[in-house]
């Protein structure tokens, strides 16, 4: 690679550390380009990315963003995981990493607080933005079914004993 490729790397992993929310770093001694691969494929469908980074230049990128604390974690074979969700990164990568020993979580960053490898663990646990969402949705839609049915439920009645009275009617 390149002096001007390694300054596009560079100004690409900036640009891209500025816009997420979250950062996972990762050992990935060992996975296989086939266990990369799928491990990616995740992050695609939670709306997160998985990169093998360069140690030199990702140190290089991380400055003036709100990773730059993460600096020291990039030793060895480092990969990142990121995401604009605040857990999406942390669920797959956590997910991934029970399921296969090659992969290690070393750290992370949330803004611009730095976690360690339980408070990567401990985001992982929390509920996605979707979920939120969606439980918002289901609370705000409750009081508005039991008003809906609170109002139909007398005109059911009243319904009903017209009907009776009709009913009674016809018979006699």
């Amino acid at each position: 690679m390149n002096r001007p490729e390694k300054e596009q790397l560079v100004a690409d992993l900036h640009r891209l550390l500025n816009e997420v929310t979250t950062v996972v770093v990762t050992h990935y001694k060992g996975l296989t380009v086939a266990e990369v691969n799928d491990l990616r494929g995740r992050m695609r469908e939670e709306g997160a990315g998985f990169r093998v980074t360069k140690n030199r230049l990702t140190r290089l990128a991380l400055k003036d963003t709100p990773f730059e604390g993460l600096s020291d974690l990039f030793e060895g074979p480092t990969a990142i995981a990121f995401s604009e969700d605040p857990v999406a990164a942390a669920k797959v990568t956590h997910e991934y990493a029970r399921r296969n020993s090659k992969l290690q979580i070393i750290g992370g960053g949330f803004g611009e607080q730095r976690l360690s490898v339980q408070g990567v663990e401990d985001l992982a646990k929390m509920p996605s933005l979707d979920e939120l969402r969606g439980k918002l949705v289901g609370i705000l839609q409750t009081p508005a079914q039991r008003i809906v049915g609170a109002t139909e439920a007398p005109a059911q009645q009243i319904a009903r004993v017209l009907q009776a009275r009709a009913d009674e009617g016809e018979a006699a």
